[in-house]
Order: C-alpha cells, then sequence, then structure tokens
C-alpha cells in the first residue's frame, strides 16, 4: 500500500491531468460529492486502484484530502468534497448470502430490493472535548456505534472532559434484501443493514431508496458488536457503509428518456396503424385474445389522476381481471406484464397473505421498537402489480385489497403504529373459474369465485374460455409448435425497451382531456343503457351500469388517446372505451332468463331477478300472516309462490338468505316468523 502523502499526490494528479473537467462540473453544479468512475483511475495508477479496493476508507480520505489541496472557483464547502466511487470490475460485486468476514473492510458492489429504511437522523462523528485542569481542547472521532470519550489527558486527568462540540451529519438505515431472480431453487433471500450518509440521504437521493426500489450500491463492509444482557457477545453483525448509490430498476414517471428516444417514439405515434402495432407487441408468443391485449395495452396506458379542490382524488390507473379455463394463457400474459412494466411485481395467490400484499408491522432488528414493511402493492407504487391464482386466496386476504383497488392507499393501525402508505398500482389479477372449468351453459357471474365487493373494483372483465374449434386450434397449434421450434420466430414490432420508454413518455408528458364530443358519446351511452327498460314495472329493475362504470370508461378513453400521444380525448377514443366495457358487460354482467345487462350480478352478487322473488316471497309472508297469525307454514309460502311463478328450489334458497339475514326465523320445525 502506498503512503498517505503519495496516495494524496497520485490523487491531486488524477483529479489535475484526468478528471478535472468532471471536478468542475460538480463544483458548478452546486454538488457536495465528486463521482470517480474505477475504470479511469485505474488507467491511470492500477496500485492506487487495487489499494482502493483493499483499503478503501484510507485511500477515500487521501482522495478528499487531495481535493482540499486543488484550486477550485468556489469557497467554503468546496474544502468538504466527498469521492463517491463508481463502475467497479465484475469481480466486486457480491450476492448478500457470499459475505465472509474475509471481505470485512473491502469496497463490494452489492444489488438488491430495498425493503424498509429508517427516518434521516443526525449522527455525530467527530467530537471535541476541553479538560478542566489544563484547558486542552481533545479532538474524537466517532467512528464506532458506541459514543467515544477521552480516556486521559496529556496532563494526567482522567475522564469528565466537557463537551464543546460536536460535528453532525444527517444519517439513514435501510434494509437491502436479495432480489428474487437472483435466488435458485428453494433459497429464501438474505437481507444486510445498510447505512447512509450526507448527500446520500438527501432529498432528490432518498428518493431512489423507497421500499420496493431495486438499487445497486457500493460500500465498505463493517462489522458490529452485538451487545446482548450490557454486554458484548462473541458474534458481530455486519453492515454495509454506502459510498455510492444508484437505482437500477425505476417506475414509468422515472424512465429516462433520451432525445434521441423521444423523436422516434414521436414518429411512432403518427403511424396510421400504431394501435395495431402495439397491441402486437404486447404478448407476441400467446395467439389470439386481441381484445384483452388491446386492454392491458391501455392499462400500461393508465388514465389521467385528478385532484379535485376539495381534496378527492380520482384515480387514474385502471384494473383487468381475467377468469378463464386452465392452459389459457393468463399466467403467460401476468408473467410478461409485468415485464414490460419498469416496476412490476408478480405474486401468486397460493402463497399470498392480506399482510404480504398490503403492509405488515414487523419487529425492528436494527433500531428497535416497531416498523412497517412494505406488501407487494406498495412496494409496486407507480408500477404494476401482477396478482396470479386470486381464487386461492382467502377471502379474509382480498378483503385487504379493497382500499389499494380503489383510493389508492394502504391504512395500517397496528402496535404503536398508524399510517397509511401511498399504492398508486395498477392491478392485473388473473383467477380460475369456481369449478376449475367454465359452464358454458351456466351463469358466468356466478362461476366467478371472487367477492362481488372485490369484482366491482375492476374495471374491465374478461372471462377465457377454452372451447374446441378446428379453425382457430389448428392456428394456435401451429403457433406453438412453431415456437417450440424456433424460439425467437415472433420477434415483436415493437421491442420491449422502446415499448417500455413508449410507455413511460406516455405516462410522463401526456395528461388528455375529455373533448365535449367525447363527453356526449359517453354520456348518451350511460344514459340509454341505464333508462332501456323505463316500463319494466317491476319491483326490483335491472340496474345496467353505475357510476363506477362510468369514471372506468373515461379512464379507458384517456389511455386510448396517450396511446395515440394526443393531449385530446376524441370520440373514437370513447367508442374504443364503450366496446371493451360492452364487451366485458355481455360476458359477466347479462342475466340469462331476461337477456338484460344486469350490474347488481357484480356489484353485489345478487340480480335484479333474484331481488324481485325474495321481494315477492316477503309479500307472500305478509299476506300469510294477516290470514294465518305470526307462525305460517313453509308449505303454503311454497304453494303459493310456485303459483306465482318461483320454483319450489328456488323457494327454499329464499328461505334459507331471509334466515341468515334475520328477517325470518323458525319457530318449530316446518313454520316461519317475521320478525
Amino acid at each position: 500500500m502506498l503512503e498517505a502523502t503519495e496516495q494524496i499526490e497520485r490523487f491531486k494528479e488524477f483529479f489535475e491531468e484526468v478528471d478535472k473537467k468532471n471536478l468542475l462540473e460538480t463544483v458548478s453544479a452546486g454538488k457536495l460529492s465528486v463521482a470517480v468512475d474505477f475504470a479511469r483511475l485505474s488507467s491511470f495508477d492500477p496500485k492506487i486502484a487495487v489499494d482502493l479496493l483493499d483499503y478503501p476508507e484510507e485511500v477515500i480520505k487521501a482522495a478528499e484530502l487531495s481535493i482540499r489541496e486543488i484550486e477550485l472557483p468556489s469557497s467554503g464547502e468546496a474544502k468538504n468534497y466527498r469521492v463517491r466511487v463508481y463502475n467497479l470490475p465484475a469481480s466486486q460485486t457480491l450476492m448478500i448470502r457470499d459475505i465472509r468476514s474475509s471481505h470485512i473492510g473491502k469496497l463490494l458492489v452489492l444489488e438488491g430490493i430495498v425493503r424498509r429504511k429508517s427516518d434521516v437522523r443526525p449522527q455525530v462523528v467527530n467530537t471535541r472535548f476541553e479538560c478542566p485542569n489544563c484547558g486542552n481542547i481533545i479532538s474524537v472521532l466517532q467512528l464506532e456505534a458506541t459514543f467515544k470519550e477521552p480516556h486521559r489527558c496529556g496532563c494526567g486527568r482522567k475522564g469528565n472532559f466537557r463537551l464543546l462540540e460536536k460535528e453532525l451529519v444527517d444519517a439513514q438505515s435501510m434494509v437491502l434484501e436479495e432480489s428474487p431472480e437472483m435466488l435458485e431453487g428453494g433459497d429464501q433471500p438474505k437481507r444486510i443493514g445498510v447505512f447512509l450518509k450526507e448527500d446520500l440521504v438527501s432529498p432528490i437521493s432518498e428518493k431512489k431508496t423507497n421500499p420496493g426500489n431495486r438499487v445497486k450500491l457500493i460500500g465498505v463492509l463493517k462489522d458490529v458488536p452485538v451487545v446482548k444482557h450490557g454486554t458484548r457477545s462473541t458474534s458481530f453483525d455486519l453492515h454495509i457503509d454506502t459510498n455510492f448509490l444508484e437505482t437500477i430498476e425505476e417506475d414509468f414517471y422515472d424512465l429516462k428518456i433520451s432525445k434521441e428516444d423521444e423523436e422516434a417514439i414521436i414518429a411512432l405515434s403518427k403511424d396510421k396503424l400504431v394501435y395495431d402495432k402495439l397491441i402486437a407487441s404486447i404478448a407476441p408468443s400467446i395467439y389470439g385474445y386481441e381484445k384483452v391485449k388491446e386492454s392491458l395495452l391501455l392499462q400500461l396506458m393508465g388514465g389521467v389522476q385528478k385532484k379535485r379542490s376539495d381534496g378527492i382524488i380520482s384515480r387514474g390507473d385502471m384494473h383487468i381481471l381475467l377468469v378463464g379455463d386452465p392452459g389459457s394463457g393468463k399466467s403467460q400474459l401476468l408473467k410478461r406484464i409485468s415485464v414490460i412494466a419498469p416496476k412490476g411485481r408478480y405474486v401468486s395467490g397460493g402463497g399470498v397473505s392480506g399482510a404480504g400484499i398490503t403492509a405488515a408491522v414487523v419487529k425492528d432488528e436494527i433500531l428497535g421498537g416497531w416498523s412497517l414493511e412494505a406488501g407487494a402493492l406498495v412496494l409496486a407504487n407507480n408500477g404494476i402489480c401482477a396478482i396470479d391464482e386470486m381464487d386461492k386466496m382467502s377471502e379474509e386476504d382480498t378483503g385487504a385489497m379493497h382500499e389499494a383497488l380503489e383510493q389508492q392507499s394502504v391504512s395500517i393501525s397496528k402496535a404503536n403504529i398508524q399510517a397509511t402508505l401511498m399504492a398508486r398500482t395498477t392491478v392485473l389479477a388473473a383467477a380460475n373459474p369456481k369449478y376449475g372449468r367454465f359452464d358454458q351453459y351456466g351463469n358466468i357471474a356466478e362461476q366467478i369465485n371472487l367477492p362481488p365487493a372485490l369484482i366491482n373494483r375492476f374495471d374491465l372483465i374478461f372471462t377465457i374460455k377454452d372451447l374446441p374449434q378446428v379453425e382457430r386450434d389448428e392456428k394456435t397449434a401451429r403457433h406453438i409448435l412453431k415456437l417450440h421450434q424456433t424460439p425467437d420466430i415472433s420477434e415483436p414490432e415493437i421491442s420491449t425497451k422502446v415499448l417500455r420508454k413508449y410507455i413511460s413518455y406516455a405516462r410522463q408528458k401526456i395528461r388528455p382531456v375529455l373533448t365535449d364530443a367525447a363527453i356526449d358519446e359517453i354520456k348518451d351511452f350511460y344514459v340509454q343503457l341505464r333508462n332501456r327498460e323505463v316500463s319494466d314495472e317491476r319491483a326490483a329493475r335491472a340496474i345496467p351500469i353505475s357510476a363506477r362504470q362510468l369514471e372506468a370508461l373515461v379512464r379507458i378513453s384517456e389511455a386510448s388517446a396517450k396511446v395515440r400521444l394526443s393531449e385530446k380525448v376524441t370520440r373514437e377514443d370513447a367508442r374504443r372505451a364503450i366496446e371493451l366495457l360492452m364487451g366485458c358487460l355481455m360476458q359477466v354482467g347479462r342475466e340469462k332468463e331476461t337477456g338484460q345487462i344486469d350490474i347488481d350480478r357484480i356489484a353485489t352478487g345478487i340480480p335484479a331477478s333474484q331481488r324481485e322473488r325474495i321481494f315477492l316471497i316477503k309479500q307472500i309472508l305478509e299476506e300469510l300472516e294477516e290470514g294465518l297469525g305470526k307462525t305460517i307454514p313453509v308449505e303454503d309460502v311454497a304453494r303459493l309462490a310456485v303459483e306465482r311463478g318461483v320454483s319450489k328450489t328456488e323457494v327454499d334458497e329464499i328461505i334459507e338468505k331471509l334466515k341468515r339475514a334475520g328477517d325470518v326465523y323458525e319457530p318449530r320445525y316446518g313454520f316461519l316468523s317475521r320478525m
């Protein structure tokens, strides 16, 4: 290792001869740290580069001291620049699970996902004490986790020195976890504590380390003594003292788009076939499902979030539910969308709990007390969360999602933590029918094995049926077999990289506004559909569409305008939204008996025809009570109901429902009484 003075001289030469431009740009930008490219330093002086990897703290300190000796066009803070090193060789990259005691004190590169982080708090780095006897000033560097005081003064005094001043820096701790794709079968992701200081916790830098972000950091591995019952243990904890940090994965709104990218995106948006090209690039390896793919494209684009003056926020994100037969390609579509989205998360229903998908309160091992750990919906904030096998989740767990889907927030009130986390997440979910496969003769809505309150929060619901059809089966088989013969045969017209940037550009720059023509189109459709059966005199008239679907139409229309990078939502965009929504309503909201669309079949699980029969049974009970008294024979109720067109099976089902709801009770077997 080179001597300290020699290191300072070599770094001074490096900054003056090789990296002067970078240093001057840092000064003019008002930054507090200088980023040094390790590759440039290594080509300038290989010896000092090797020393930097083995003795990082001493070498980085020498680099910082060398900057103080350089004449710079600034004053004051310019003398205290921090040196940040990046672009380290691949040999320094380690997985968290591979860290050993031999790596302590070395400069390492780690990648992973931020699981949680603490608040920014001041930390003492240097202190000055005064000796009461002789007035001597003693400086003590605070390098360890515990506060240190001087042991002895030159005059012989021991202890009780007066603290004159302390130098504070902003500090923050976070937990870094290995990424799932880095693991092999059966491995559990390992975690390590990470400490950030000074400019790494500035408000701009702090956004990079939000829980859920994928980061790459360079830092020095340090050991921290474990204290048990007031005494030091023989075991040590490890943490990373961070020197440099960058975000690997960004959301739609942070993705960097160059001038060349922007020109290519605008040129593509002017293509008359832009819709067809983008739809074809969504999932080229999956044959068919054009309407589903079109909806997924619009979901990636998203609508426009609006914050009104009264504080009410209308979400812009669209949620889509795919319910389909096994082997129909639902999971492949979900996986593909989670790849296209810059901040995409994929979870599967069997291994998901309510806390895992929203947020959990956990014991904080580093800082003590309790802390919040974000779940999948919060981690995918400003991205997409793909939830597969949603029907396998328990009703209690899916109930936790209601607030996240509609209000786009997750509220927690557990232990001593009351918090609301943002979850501006687009949800794409997939589920199987109740009995494994759709019964084409049965009612589709009744075969979706999910709570009605949850289903109603999805803007579009698609049923994917796997029905034999010679021509279609032949094309599907040929497509799949060709893919197996030559895996790269289906190159998308627009690559995933370009598609991702196109969507990000639309989300960042385009906020389309509804034109009068689009408003008229949506309004006319809404009013006409709701009032199609005005003359219907039934007790419970079917409600074909509600205000929730009206808002969905607006979101889909805005997303359609974004595909063209248009600032205006036209009548054609509104018609595209109406066509998609009507296609979904005809599949899942249609009553088989009347042929009408009834939104309550999705929203409440009780269609208008069934509500009408419930009213009829209640009316019969009232009539019989007037003639027979409080105790009414079930046989009489059934006989009158059958005469009025209700089957015996339906009568039994309705009576059971009324019992569960507490409207009637059974004083003795075979008799009913109203409450």
